[in-house]
């Protein structure tokens, strides 16, 4: 079992940043890649960004490609996600994800642990 829980979320205005923090518990942490999700009302899940379980390699969305960096501290079996730049349509609930290794996915269906989220609003 992992344990993950969301925080850094809040109201912020369009051009500011956030950066979301994500404890994970319960399983060594280095054996799982982290994902990142959000979803809007109204719209499916979709994939934010994922970073593998060493750090080694990280991928993201287009929409926030240069924008958001992912990275992870496995001392403190931490995930962040720092959001630069922030738009209206980056508002959503932000979900922290965990996916046991080899899997490598963009898939949120693929991931065996989900935090309860976190949100995020970006006001024009």
């Amino acid at each position: 079992q992992v344990q993950l829980v969301e925080s850094g979320g809040g109201l912020v205005q369009a051009g500011d940043s956030l950066r979301l923090s994500c404890a994970a518990s319960g399983r060594p942490f280095s054996t799982l890649n982290m994902g990142w999700f959000r979803q809007a009302p109204g719209k499916e899940r979709e994939f934010v960004a994922l970073i593998t379980f060493n750090g080694g390699r990280t991928y993201y969305t287009d929409s926030v490609k240069g924008r958001f960096t992912i990275s992870r501290d496995n001392t403190k079996n931490m995930v962040y996600l720092q959001m630069d730049g922030l738009k209206p349509e980056d508002t959503a609930s932000y979900y922290c994800a965990a996916d046991y290794i080899p899997s490598l996915s963009f898939e949120g269906r693929e991931y065996d642990y989900w935090g309860r989220g976190t949100q995020v609003t970006v006001s024009s």
